[in-house]
């Protein structure tokens, strides 16, 4: 039965073929905007925090200043970090590894051509190397890690090496930081993402405090829990001691301690707020797709009055009279998300290709079956509930006056 009422909707809806298309329209255009957009936005996400989560669970990361956000925000904090802190941190119980950086914005020269870029000073002894080489970002693709021994030799990342100046850069080459020379001796793997460091320009620290003039000062200070150790435990302990340290009441702490888990969900929390604006944006269309199939439905049962007096004549309840056309328009609306659903994941293939252009190799339009499944589904759904008002409409109308119209 409900398969005799799905083939008489079709019927209706390919005799007013262009009718049916201009209404399909509307719906297509919204599930267009909605599936696009949520590929994107998904995938966006998905590619974030695949590198949030390349540093692992078991990282802490300590900057100075209340509302500082990551180590970049501890050089543009009016507070400020010293190795004194550090070594604060560096012995609380559960700290398996630690080091401390210095990150200042610095002239580069190469070539005939200036340009200004943030440049790490990392530590060289081999405990801070050691940590630093266990993650994927630190990955050697030419050349060598810097050495306890180096000083005026920088390490830099593919981004540095091949697109940021004219020239591609190579090991050997020699690249001015604030006019001093700095020999290159290792270029890092590309890693192609959003929040990658193909960018990241290193030299030693002693080095740096050396150009930058700033003996004691550090950016941040980064930490790796040891096995069998809460997290949040060590995190406690270290709010703890630093405000001892700096004579600070809880509450009014001038730094900032994120662990990876706190800044994936910071993360989630700011892309779902995103897509749920993005998608409201575009339901807007969903509305006017809706609002054009209820005219098109209102229109059907007006021109075929005299039809729907015919079935009920031979006995067609109003139940069946009202289901036709709720799945009429439900078909209508599935039509469209259809076409929206193709054209919406083109649309995130077209920009994961685009972003691989421009290197962020990374960032994959999410093509769900979730998605595309659910898309369909509310489609169906917007249809079906635009046709509402028309279908029950079309179920109250009495056979003897329809048959005379």
């Amino acid at each position: 039965m409900i398969l005799d009422y799905f083939k008489i909707a079709l019927s209706n809806l390919t005799r007013r073929k262009l009718r049916s298309w201009l209404t399909v329209i509307g719906i297509f255009i919204g599930i267009m905007a909605v599936v696009g957009l949520i590929s994107l936005s998904q995938g966006m996400e998905n590619a974030l925090l695949e590198e949030f989560r390349k540093l692992g669970t078991d990282r802490i990361i300590i900057t100075p200043g209340g509302a500082a956000f990551g180590p970049l925000g501890g050089s543009l904090s009016a507070t400020k970090f010293t190795e004194d802190d550090y070594g604060v941190v560096k012995k609380i119980r559960g700290v398996q590894q630690s080091a401390s950086v210095l990150a200042e914005s610095a002239y580069l020269t190469f070539g005939k051509e200036n340009k200004q870029q943030l440049v790490w000073g990392f530590p060289t002894n081999s405990e801070s190397l050691e940590f630093f080489k266990t993650e994927s970002m630190f990955d050697i693709g030419e050349g060598r890690f810097l050495r306890s021994s180096d000083k005026y030799k920088t390490m830099i990342g593919w981004g540095i090496a091949n697109d940021f100046f004219d020239k591609e850069i190579k090991v050997g080459n020699t690249m001015y930081i604030n006019g001093i020379p700095f020999q290159v001796i290792g270029i890092h793997d590309k890693m192609g993402g959003i929040a990658s460091s193909d960018n990241v320009i290193r030299i030693p620290k002693d080095t740096a405090r050396e150009i930058f003039m700033k003996p004691e000062e550090i950016t941040a200070m980064f930490i790796k829990v040891r096995e069998g150790f809460e997290i949040d435990d060590v995190v406690d302990t270290a709010k703890r001691k630093l405000r001892k340290f700096r004579n600070v009441k809880a509450g009014e702490e001038d730094f900032t301690i994120q662990t990876s888990e706190q800044t994936i969900r910071a993360f989630e929390a700011v892309l779902g707020v995103v897509q749920a604006v993005l998608v409201g944006l575009a339901m807007i269309s969903l509305l006017v797709g809706g609002i054009g199939i209820m005219n098109t439905m209102y229109t059907s049962v007006v021109e075929r009055t005299k039809e729907i007096g015919i079935m009920k004549s031979v006995g067609a309840r109003n139940s069946a009279i009202m289901l036709i056309f709720l799945i009429e328009s439900g078909l209508l609306g599935m039509v469209g998300g259809s076409i929206g659903v193709l054209l919406g994941l083109g649309i995130g293939k077209a920009a994961e290709f685009a972003a691989f252009q421009y290197g962020i190799e990374s960032l994959k339009a999410y093509t769900g079956l979730p998605l595309i499944l659910g898309a369909l589904l509310f489609s169906f759904i917007v249809g079906a509930m635009a046709g509402t008002l028309p279908a029950r409409q079309a179920a109250k109308l009495n056979p003897v006056d329809a048959l005379r119209k």
